[in-house]
């Protein structure tokens, strides 16, 4: 079984004026439901304030969970963060780290939300409030983790590599289209700028001769995969030529390269645009269908001495009671 993580505050009512497809998460939900016994499910709790707070500005912080985003904010996000849209801007971190945990039991684990690699320090900007990708790798690197995280979005992962610099036990890959949104870049520890237009073969090419390098070189126990499926050549906001099946042999290559060397895989949604919101999700649940598939055929450590057991349950418990948007615990 392939292990989801998924928390009803994934789905939001859309906010007014909003273009972000806001039943895009429970579509997926409902597409990798349909795969019956195929999927684990796991709920997560929201992610501690203290920890949001290790990676965003506390006033920032505040501004979300108390719905009083500033309108400039607001428009560098791209919509209006309403109070479910600041109780799912909790969750989703929460997701992406217990995600994490559930990869280090099982090999690989995917959350059914996040991805949000530009929110930055003090403000949110393209479709994101917080960086789940950052507060989590920055809250395994304290628990003495050494963090990959690997964006293969169509955009660059500029907040994450932003939020990341200063730290010597969390690195971050990027490959993206160079002329895509954003105009200015961050510096990830590794960035692969692609042109437009870019197909199966070369992107393929690329992500080989540049990842797998990367991987040796940094040392990684523990990888965060940003799976974004806007390279895709039918993408809205994309600006590459991958084909459908492109994205696949994308995901089973990175399946491969980390069950090979034995290191856990964990995965958040990202980006994923279009008109038909089914085919945007469809898009999704092929990418975790792939992930899983290819990494769950063989134990992550053949051989190996067993290791302590993780209890999902434990987490969602110590989330939970850690951390509020009202003053009252929040439902798991």
């Amino acid at each position: 079984m392939i292990p989801v993580v998924h928390h009803p505050h994934y789905v939001a009512p859309a906010p007014p004026r909003s273009t972000y497809q806001w039943n895009k998460n429970g579509l997926v939900r409902d597409l990798l439901r349909a795969e019956g016994e195929a999927i684990e499910w796991f709920t997560p709790g929201p992610m501690p304030r203290a920890w949001i707070e290790a990676v965003h500005d506390p006033d920032y912080v505040a501004e979300v969970i108390e719905a009083r985003v500033p309108r400039e904010k607001e428009r560098r996000i791209g919509f209006q963060v309403t109070r479910e849209v600041a109780r799912r801007a909790v969750v989703v971190p929460g997701g992406t780290y217990l995600a994490a945990r559930l990869a280090m039991e099982r090999g690989y684990a995917a959350n059914s939300a996040g991805g949000s690699h530009h929110a930055l320090a003090n403000t949110g900007a393209g479709f994101c409030i917080f960086n789940d990708l950052a507060i989590a790798a920055a809250r395994l690197a304290e628990e003495g983790h050494r963090v990959l995280v690997v964006d293969c979005d169509v955009h660059q992962g500029d907040g994450t590599a932003a939020l990341m610099a200063e730290r010597h036990d969390v690195a971050t890959y990027s490959i993206h289209a160079e002329k895509n949104f954003p105009v200015r870049k961050a510096r990830s520890t590794l960035d692969v700028g692609l042109p437009d237009g870019t197909g199966d073969e070369a992107y393929l090419d690329a992500l080989a001769e540049t990842l797998s390098p990367l991987v040796e070189a940094f040392g990684p126990d523990l990888v965060l995969y940003q799976a974004g499926v806007d390279p895709w050549k039918g993408d809205r906001l994309g600006r590459l030529g991958l084909t459908r099946e492109g994205l696949i042999r994308r995901d089973r290559w990175i399946a491969r390269l980390f069950r090979d060397r034995r290191l856990p895989l964990a995965s958040a949604l990202g980006g994923g645009y279009g008109e038909d919101a089914m085919e945007v999700a469809e898009r999704h649940v092929a990418s975790i269908l792939a992930l899983g598939g290819e990494y769950l055929q063989s134990p992550l450590r053949p051989g190996a001495e067993p290791q302590p057991s993780f209890q999902p349950k434990e987490l969602v418990a110590t989330a939970t009671h850690h951390s509020t948007l009202d003053g009252r615990n929040a439902e798991a």
